[in-house]
């Protein structure tokens, strides 16, 4: 059977361009190239995880504008089911205006744009969607009231609920009782946790468990990720060589959900998804950089 994965998130279009460093605060720096690529969580994740294999259903929303006829195109082209991404009239389409330096770090601003207009309305419409999936995946760059319903009828429904956290905020008890799996880099399990990003991974995780997650996943960058359920477990990263980051938390989460909607053992999981996050380095953008099963497949061997 197809693994199957429904996304819940965010649909915009990444405005890019390149500096020799980022800008401090009040600082104005002359860049470089610029350039114009689909993106959003949502839409990353959503590419991420048909690529890795899996059959992608999303619940989202884009502009009636130039950004959102592009945005579906996207979708569409890989594979992604858009039947229930809504098109709002006299709304712009999200946008993410990000910088990027000469060592691939970035900083991301978000205008969310059609993305609050996901209401839980639109999700109790795509109830079949959630339902029908092996593994839903969420984020919070949609209003976290529709990310909570989507939970609930997932729950309702024994699919298994991820929650990539980011942007980083905190999280109520009730969507957290919902989850089965929690997908956080190290700043933002600390804002979750409510504990300083100076400690440890191994304590943030056990932390975030105590909240109520059966499993937490902590991505690490360049020293890869931990997992943490019944017992700690650290996947390395792989090496590569890094030409820009943005994409690759999604890549990770996108194939890490559908490793698991495919029965993958939770650690061969992790090491696909570790996998994928470190190809997406190795290009420019976000869905541009989102690897195929076959790559990830060939890196892992």
């Amino acid at each position: 059977m197809t693994a199957r994965v429904c996304i819940i998130g965010s649909i915009n279009m990444d405005l890019v361009v390149r500096t020799p460093r980022l800008p401090a605060p009040g600082e104005t720096l002359m860049g470089g190239p610029f350039a114009r690529f689909p993106g959003g969580k949502g839409a990353n994740q959503a590419v991420a995880a048909s690529r890795a294999g899996a059959s992608v259903a999303m619940i989202g929303a884009v502009g009636d504008d130039e950004h959102g006829v592009a945005m579906r195109k996207t979708l569409a082209d890989n594979a992604v089911d858009i039947v229930r991404v809504g098109t709002h009239v006299n709304t712009a389409t999200g946008v993410a205006l990000i910088t990027v330096d000469d060592a691939g770090e970035n900083t991301i601003v978000v205008a969310p744009g059609a993305n609050a207009a996901v209401s839980p309305a639109a999700v109790e419409e795509a109830a079949n969607a959630i339902g029908d999936a092996d593994v839903l995946l969420a984020q919070l760059e949609v209003p976290l009231e529709s990310v909570a319903k989507a939970a609930s009828i997932a729950r309702a429904a024994k699919t298994r609920v991820m929650l990539n956290a980011a942007p980083a905020r905190m999280l109520p008890r009730e969507l957290l009782s919902l989850l089965d799996v929690l997908i956080v880099n190290r700043g933002e399990a600390a804002l979750t946790a409510g504990r300083s990003e100076s400690d440890s991974a191994d304590s943030l995780a056990r932390s975030l468990q105590e909240l109520g997650v059966p499993e937490i996943v902590i991505t690490l960058g360049g020293a890869g990720a931990l997992h943490a359920g019944s017992r700690i477990r650290r996947i390395p990263a792989f090496p590569v060589e890094t030409v820009d980051t943005v994409g690759a938390g999604d890549a990770f989460a996108g194939a890490f959900a559908a490793a698991v909607a495919s029965n993958m053992p939770t650690e061969t999981a992790l090491r696909f998804a570790a996998a994928a996050g470190a190809l997406a380095t190795t290009k420019h953008g976000a869905i541009p950089s989102l690897p195929t099963r076959d790559a990830i497949m060939q890196l892992l061997q």
